[in-house]
Parts: structure tokens; sequence; C-alpha cells
């Protein structure tokens, strides 16, 4: 046995392992346990470099953003400014028709409003369960064969081009509703949601806001469901296999694991697809081209923030016109914070 083999094993003897007495066998030193940063390997810099990378690019990445959307906001601001001050009337109650030739300035906002938050209502109030049943059935229910394509379909859907939906809507689904809107107006007349029309070319057209509210859902349906989904598939197997240990029935497992752990990402997907709800221009445009007024029933036709300013954006010949549509658009613009805000609060609430 040679010097250092004797070492170790007095060493060992005494409670310590070679390690800890900075020996192995040959006698050579061996850093102390926790020290073994002290020599750095080669790769650890280039770690150290490429997060530095990493979070310049991301930082610079999130100020990039930010700066647009300042600038965005910025421009509307300058252009709608010059109009605002020109305008005779409340921008936020004047609800008559606009006068934005000359001097005398006439517009405000309220029927825009009313008929942008209205149908985007209309559209949620429809997708959003369709799109809860759809993520729950592929992500519990469907056995694996059909739950790909499935959502693969209901992918599809996001792809087809917003004029398509509009003429699908306007030619197809609004003289196909024309019978359901004449049952709805004959025997629920009675509620404000369904009067008679004061424009009686709705009913004949289908072109009312119930129509394009379904549209709407059709298309923030994919939306909505891609996100559901997605985060219902991360619930945690544990909560899963605790609640069916428990004696929990396939709904129950649901009910108690899967919706608590997916809601906010559920609102998430709903706040996206009320965002293109709220934006949405060529198939809003194609099915309602007349205000309507403010009155609740979606058997009037209207015109949204978006649809106005592309209905007169070939008449946008001095900047005082140009300006009041823009206000519009500021509108709308400020209308999608306030959304995310809210989604944002709801969801901090569930977290």
């Amino acid at each position: 046995m040679t010097m250092s083999d004797t070492a170790a094993v007095d060493t060992v003897k005494n409670g310590k392992t070679a390690s800890e007495a900075g020996l192995v066998a040959g006698g050579q030193p061996v850093p102390p346990s926790g020290r073994e940063g002290t020599a750095t390997p080669s790769g650890s810099a280039v770690s150290r470099n490429g997060d530095r990378v990493m979070r310049t690019l991301a930082t610079g990445s999130g100020l990039l953003v930010s700066i647009v959307i300042g600038l965005i906001a910025l421009f509307l601001l300058l252009q709608a400014i010059p109009a605002l001050a020109k305008n005779t009337e409340n921008f936020f109650t004047f609800d008559g028709a606009w006068v934005v030739s000359g001097d005398d300035l006439k517009f405000g906002i309220p029927q825009q409003f009313y008929a942008t938050v209205m149908v985007a209502v209309i559209a949620l109030a429809i997708a959003m369960p369709i799109a809860l049943g759809i993520s729950l059935f592929i992500t519990e229910y469907a056995p694996k064969r059909i739950a790909g394509p499935i959502a693969f379909t209901v992918d599809l859907l996001a792809a087809v081009p917003s004029i398509v939906y509009g003429l699908w809507g306007i030619l197809v689904l609004g003289p196909a509703m024309v019978g359901p809107n004449r049952w709805l107006v004959d025997n629920l007349g009675f509620l404000p949601f369904f009067r008679e029309p004061q424009n009686a070319a709705n009913m004949s057209t289908g072109g009312t806001m119930l129509t394009a509210g379904i549209v709407l859902a059709v298309m923030i349906l994919p939306v909505i469901t891609a996100v559901t989904r997605e985060v219902f598939a991360q619930t945690p197997h544990g909560h899963r296999e605790a609640a069916l240990a428990l004696g929990a029935s396939q709904w129950e497992v649901v009910r108690f694991a899967v919706l608590p752990f997916g809601f906010s990402g559920y609102i998430s997907g709903a706040m996206l697809g009320l965002g293109r709800a709220l934006g949405e221009t060529m198939a809003l445009l194609l099915i309602m081209s007349t205000a309507g007024p403010i009155d609740f029933n979606v058997m009037e036709s209207g015109q949204t923030f978006a649809t106005i300013i592309a209905n007169n954006a070939a008449e946008f010949d001095n900047p005082l016109k140009t300006g009041a549509y823009i206000s519009a658009g500021l509108v709308l613009f400020a209308l999608t914070f306030i959304v995310n805000a809210a989604a944002r609060a709801v969801i901090a609430r569930k977290a």
C-alpha cells in the first residue's frame, strides 16, 4: 500500500471521505465540495455571453413593440386633434349624420361604438361556449385518432380570408336567416332584441347585426379554440390522477381540475378573438352597410368603427375629413387597450 492510499484510509477512519480531504487515489488534490465552479469550464463563458445576447434581444424586441404602438397612438392623435378642434358637436354624444366637409364639422361616435360592441358581444356569446365544448371534447373525450383531424379542421377556419366570410354571410347565411329572423320578430318581438327593424330591407336581405355576429363567431372560433385546448392539455397529470383517486367521474375531473387550471387561458383566447372581432372590416362591410339606431335590436343594421373608415376611405381628400374618421380609429385603438386591461384583471384574480 502506498503512502497516498494509507492517507486516504486514515481519512475515512476519521469520518471524512477522500474528496472532503482533498485527495484522490494517487495523491492528487481535488477542489473541495461546492468549489468546482472555481475552475470555469470553457462552455460557461459562452453560455453567459449567450444569456446576455438573448436578454438584450428580448428586451429590445419588447421596447420595439412598445415604441411602434406609441408611434401609432401619436400618429392617430396628431391626425385627429385638428378635426376634433373643428367639431361643433360633442364627439361622444352626437349620433346624427356625419358632416365632414367644409369648416362646420359635425361627427360623433355613439352609433359606431354601439354597433362595434354589439356585434362583438354577439360573436363572443356564440363562439365562447362552442369553443369551450370543442376544446374539452378534443382534450378530454375524443379518441386520439379523431381528435387530431377535428383540431386541424377547426384551425383551417382561421385561414379563410375575411372577404370570403363576408360573401358567405351576405349571399348564403343572410338569405337563410330571413325565415328565422321573421320568426323571432313575430314570436319574440316583445323583447328589445327582436323588434321589427326600422329599415325593412334588413329583414329581406338578412344584413342584420345578428347575421354579422354569427359570421364573426365563426371567424374567431378557431382563435379561441386553439388557445383554450392548448391550455387544457397542459393540466398537470397529478391533478387529474388525484381527482380520479378520490373517485371523481370524468366530468368531475373536468370541472374541478381542468377548468380551474385552464380558465385564464380560456379568457385569454376569448380576448384574442374579441380583438379580431372589434377590428374586423371587410366581412362586416359586406353584411352591414347602413347606420342604425341605438336600441339593442339585433334585427337592425349598423356601422362599426372599422366599416365607417373603410366605407369612406376613398373620400379622404382633405386633412380635416381624414382626421374625423381617424378619430374613430383612435377610439377603437383605445377600446382594444381597455379590453386587454379588463382581461388581465380577470386573469389576475383567477391566478
